[in-house]
């Protein structure tokens, strides 16, 4: 027996562990978040499974099931709560007063979701902030800028189950071990390549930019790993672009920038944007800091010509 090896296996570093470590680092904190992250990451477990039962249930309208179960299991854990937007709720859900924590989650609970019956990779997104006056929380409480966000992550359905977490102190990967049922550190301290070689985007719709056609999960995530843009621009159909502000551009700019890359609406940093609705849309360029760059001078060169 290689004992070596089954000792370095005993001593792995789960989801868990990097949180309660994150949280030491914190000596006020009494680990509500902590928790909160903890049932999050349940909640992704849950989605994991439904999914990789999908090809087998073969049930009419699976996707739309699945959507609201995982919206439903990523719901829980509210003694933590304080608001939760969904995109599958039309308006932002205040928990009742006498059990509000102090937190806001943001979530897409099945990003890709119509690719579901076809078993191409989904994922889960998310965003948490802080609510200031948890007891008279309004709507003003939930539409925050993205800077204010303090924690942000994916969870990828694919091949293998990956959960991509930031909570403010660089960028960290976690791969489900199915034999232990725990998520596993697997990438972790991840920086994007300062220029990449690939380019995500729906170009086969070049004219109108209008639907998607793949989940920007999977392609945000092979570009965090490789370097490169994922790019979802405005065009004349869709002048305020077609990704939600609260629970994708936000979420997946936070791990951008966190990793060494950077975030462009066309107009703005994506961070310093202020929705003024929890469904708010915004075109969005987000990747290696170079390519960005290039896109931003893009920019600045058609304004100047204008």
């Amino acid at each position: 027996m290689d004992h070596a090896a089954e000792a370095q296996r005993t001593d792995l570093m789960t989801i868990t562990r990097h949180a309660l470590n994150e949280q030491g680092r914190h000596p006020e904190s009494r680990g509500d978040f902590t928790i909160l992250l903890s049932h999050t990451v349940l909640g992704c477990k849950f989605v994991a499974s439904a999914v990789n039962k999908a090809g087998l249930a073969k049930l009419i309208g699976l996707a739309g099931e699945t959507n609201i179960q995982a919206s439903k299991q990523l719901s829980t854990g509210h003694p933590y709560l304080c608001v939760l937007v969904s995109e599958e709720n039309e308006e932002a859900i205040f928990v009742d007063a006498p059990l509000r924590g102090k937190y806001c989650v943001c979530f897409d609970p099945l990003d890709g979701s119509s690719n579901i019956d076809c078993g191409v990779s989904i994922g889960t997104i998310f965003g948490i902030y802080m609510i200031k006056h948890k007891d008279n929380a309004t709507l003003e409480d939930v539409l925050q800028p993205g800077t204010d966000m303090i924690a942000a992550g994916y969870c990828m359905y694919g091949s293998s189950c990956t959960l991509v977490l930031s909570t403010g102190n660089g960028v960290n990967g976690f791969t489900l071990d199915p034999s232990l049922g725990e998520f596993i550190l697997t990438h972790p301290n991840i920086k994007i390549p300062n220029k990449g070689k690939i380019y995500s985007v729906n170009e086969g719709n070049a004219r109108n930019w209008d639907v998607p056609t793949a989940n920007m999960v999977a392609d945000v995530h092979r570009t965090l790993l490789y370097g490169g843009i994922f790019l979802y621009p405005a065009d004349k159909k869709s002048p305020n672009g077609k990704l939600r502000v609260l629970y994708e551009v936000f979420p997946m700019s936070f791990l951008m920038e966190q990793a060494g890359g950077q975030s462009f609406t066309g107009k703005q940093r994506a961070l310093d944007l202020v929705p003024a609705e929890v469904h708010q849309r915004s075109p969005i360029f987000l990747g290696s800091y170079d390519d960005v760059e290039e896109i931003k001078s893009l920019y600045a060169s058609e304004s100047s010509n204008a």
